[in-house]
């Protein structure tokens, strides 16, 4: 064995005729009995190791100066590399002092370990994305050069929208194109708050937003479709997409951005006439949006908002868009669509009003055209639409609880109703449509059999006259007539009013009457014209049927039975005209009818037969046309907030207020007193002495008693108007006028002589007749 000074010679005496240790493979390296080539390095290690972890004996102090005076001849060598490197190449070691010091500052009594593990590659523990010095100076720069931005942007001025103009009537480039819609995101940007990012641009003043604006909408769409050189095609009805273009890719980002822009400009304008003109635009630049899905969807539910929401104009504007987009990509969008406008619908029909009911009816139309456009698509929307109302329904009539009965029972439900209804008399004749029309007839004549009381009687009116508009349209018999018969049982309408009401009951606006307005005159009034109206429309649409004379019959028995009871003369003039029409009518069809040659079992000769008296028309279709353009314009006036008492020239009564009739009474009594004290002077002096004795001492007496007694009269005048007004429904309101004649006479003062008592009655019964005449005119 020997000491390891004696085994390190040995070694490195015979290294020439050996190989280096990471050279032999592992069978030669055990067959060699553990001995390198190389240095004593490894087994000083290994002797080091066994004796650390056994305990046993103590390094040399010869082999620990021999390590160390070579691990320091290294060091010293390195550091001779750094000088010179500093004196050849100063940048670079510039660089490595700014970023590695630690390469620089190394550690002279790093273990010989190290350097010998340096040899072979190790895995660090987690992984660093590497980044060079240039990587660095550009993120750098990018960060100041984003902390600058908004100092360096360009502020758009009227002068420089003047230049675009210029240059844009000369020819649209795409770097000008570019500039252009960065500036209108700039402008669109300052109506969303601080936080959006303006970009390129700034625009600070209200003028120059308006210039841009107004620029982009009117000059901006010819100047594109001349650069994307598009030409409409032979087929004006076919759209030209700007896809087809070659230079679309191109331009494609800033198209984007620009409709982009659009769109929210949309959603934050509140003037009606700038919402008009940059929806006209929009409207124009519907062929870029079908070439851009995620836009165009952006762009449609904007469409949808401002056809549910907006003023007449923009939701006519924003239903052209909307109808534009579904012909020309039907397969895409018209599913989404509809569903979304038919439930913007119902929001938006929650509350009905006469300023209101002219736009419900407008979403109503524009809808049924929308679903004209594929019957397929309808009928799934139809069905699932019309089976949630019948589930509604269903659930009212089993559970029977107030909040129920509110989920039918309300203005969305109706119009829903009323909608479908339109729907299906519009699209008829429809072979895919027509199992439609039974489930919805049975559900509107659910609702109005669900509580059938007095106070629903408008939202029965509705329910009527949409079955009477889906009778009509899709020839189908539905029995609306009971549920209007019913209602003249049910109504006594020869019972007095509690109370009077000059204005009129709008039944177009309202689903239910309130307890008040069942006790009114008008409630009475507006019913029976309701009933009029209704029995009218639902006749004029049976009027050439073949079987016309036994279908009226039932309705006649009872208008005839009502004529007898009634005692009420303009209700029984209405009544009385609807009936000799309906008879004049039956007489004209029984005559008609005699002279038919046919059987009753022949369809198509009696399907001809009623087309032909159609054509010839019958004396209620005729009575019918006349009174519907009367009706129109009386409907106009109430839509319009016009009220019909407007037509009548009624005198103005202009009465004054309770101080000011006290002050001139007062005024008045006040001259009678003093010339019933002048006669006194003139009969007596010693009575007037006495008088005015007494007058001194009880004078705040006598003003009391004067208020006292105008209260009594400002109260018989009022008791005198309510008799007045009840004229027609009382027959002893003269007996009463006659006792409140007399009320003030026991209210005289009681320290009176005689002949004032006398003097003072005479004055009070000329001062009633006076007030009692003027009241009345």
């Amino acid at each position: 064995s020997g000491p390891p000074e004696s085994r390190c010679k040995s070694s490195m005496a015979t290294a020439g005729s050996k190989r280096k240790l990471e050279d032999l493979s592992v069978d030669e390296f055990l067959v060699s009995g553990f001995e390198s080539g190389d240095d004593c390095d490894s087994d000083e290690e290994v002797e080091e190791t066994t004796v650390g972890l056994y305990g046993t004996g103590k390094k040399s102090a010869g082999a620990t100066q021999e390590i160390s005076s070579k691990k320091k001849g290294k060091a010293s060598q390195h550091k001779d590399q750094l000088t010179r490197l500093k004196n050849k190449d100063p940048e670079f070691y510039k660089f490595l002092e700014d970023n590695d010091q630690t390469l620089l500052n190394f550690d002279d009594t790093d273990s010989s370990e190290d350097e010998e593990d340096s040899k072979y590659h190790e895995l660090p523990s987690h992984l660093e994305e590497a980044s060079s010095g240039d990587d660095d100076e550009e993120a750098a720069a990018a960060t100041s050069e984003k902390s600058k931005k908004s100092p360096d942007t360009i502020k758009v001025t009227e002068k420089l929208v003047e230049e675009w103009k210029a240059a844009m009537k000369k020819e649209l480039s795409p770097r000008l194109f570019r500039e252009i819609t960065q500036a209108f995101k700039a402008a669109v940007a300052t109506t969303q708050g601080e936080g959006e990012d303006p970009g390129r641009y700034r625009v600070e003043d209200s003028s120059v937003f308006n210039a841009l604006v107004s620029f982009c909408i009117q000059d901006l769409f010819h100047a594109l479709q001349k650069m994307l050189q598009l030409k409409p095609g032979k087929d004006k009805r076919k759209v030209v997409l700007p896809s087809s273009s070659p230079r679309w890719q191109k331009m494609q980002v800033d198209i984007k951005m620009y409709l982009a822009g659009l769109v929210q400009l949309l959603s934050c304008l509140t003037a009606a006439s700038v919402v008009i003109a940059v929806l006209k635009h929009a409207n124009q630049m519907v062929p870029y949006y079908l070439c851009l899905p995620k836009q165009c969807r952006h762009f449609l539910k904007q469409m949808i908002k401002q056809w549910s929401t907006g003023e007449e104009t923009v939701r006519v504007l924003a239903f052209l868009a909307l109808n534009k987009i579904c012909r020309h990509k039907q397969d895409a969008y018209l599913n989404p669509i509809l569903k979304q406008m038919y439930i913007a619908y119902v929001k938006n029909c929650k509350f009905t009003s006469p300023n209101v009911l002219p736009m419900i009816n407008f979403m109503q139309r524009t809808l049924t055209e929308m679903y004209s456009l594929d019957t397929q698509v309808t009928y799934q929307h139809g069905f699932i639409y019309i089976r949630q109302l019948a589930i509604h329904l269903r659930n009212a009539m089993t559970m029977k609880k107030k909040e129920t009965y509110q989920s039918v029972y309300n203005w969305q439900y109706i119009h829903c109703l009323y909608l479908w209804c339109r729907v299906l008399s519009t699209l008829h004749p429809s072979d895919v449509l027509q199992p439609l029309i039974y489930p919805l007839c049975q559900v509107t004549v659910g609702c109005v059999k669900l509580v059938p009381t007095t106070r629903y009687y408008p939202l029965r009116m509705h329910c009527v006259r949409a079955l009477t508009l889906l009778s009509q349209s899709t020839k189908t018999f539905v029995p609306v007539v009971p549920f209007l018969l019913e209602i003249f049982q049910q109504v006594d309408f020869n019972k007095k009013p509690g109370r009077m009401s000059v204005k009129p009951i709008n039944f177009a606006v309202i689903l239910k009457l309130s307890n008040v307005n069942l006790q009114e005159k008008a409630f009475r009034d507006g019913l029976l014209e309701q009933l009029y109206d209704l029995l009218l429309e639902y006749f004029h649409t049976q009027a050439s049927c073949i079987g016309f004379p036994e279908l009226t019959l039932p309705a006649v028995i009872q208008l005839k039975a009502f004529l007898k009871e009634c005692k009420v003369a303009n209700y029984c003039k209405q009544i009385r005209q609807l009936l000799e029409k309906i008879q004049e009518n039956s007489a004209h069809i029984t005559s008609r009818r005699q002279k038919a040659t046919f059987g009753v079992a022949d369809q198509a000769a009696v399907e001809a037969w009623e087309k032909q008296t159609a054509e010839e028309g019958t004396p209620l279709t005729k009575y019918y046309s006349h009174w519907k353009k009367l009706r129109e314009k009386e409907i106009q006036l109430e839509i319009s907030g016009k009220e019909r008492m407007e037509d009548l020239d009624f005198p103005e009564i202009k009465r004054k207020k309770h101080q000011e009739r006290k002050e001139e009474d007062k005024k008045e009594f006040k001259d009678l007193f003093e010339s019933d004290s002048s006669s006194d002077d003139e009969s007596t002096g010693f009575k007037v002495k006495a008088k005015n004795k007494k007058a001194g001492g009880g004078g705040k007496a006598s003003d009391d008693d004067d208020e006292d007694f105008l209260k009594d009269l400002s109260d018989m005048s009022s008791e005198e108007e309510g008799g007045s007004t009840e004229e027609d429904y009382s027959d002893d309101s003269d007996a009463g006028q006659q006792k409140t004649l007399h009320r003030p006479k026991t209210k005289a003062p009681e320290k009176l002589s005689q002949l004032d008592l006398q003097e003072l009655a005479e004055g009070d019964e000329d001062e009633v007749e006076d007030l009692e005449i003027s009241d009345e005119d």
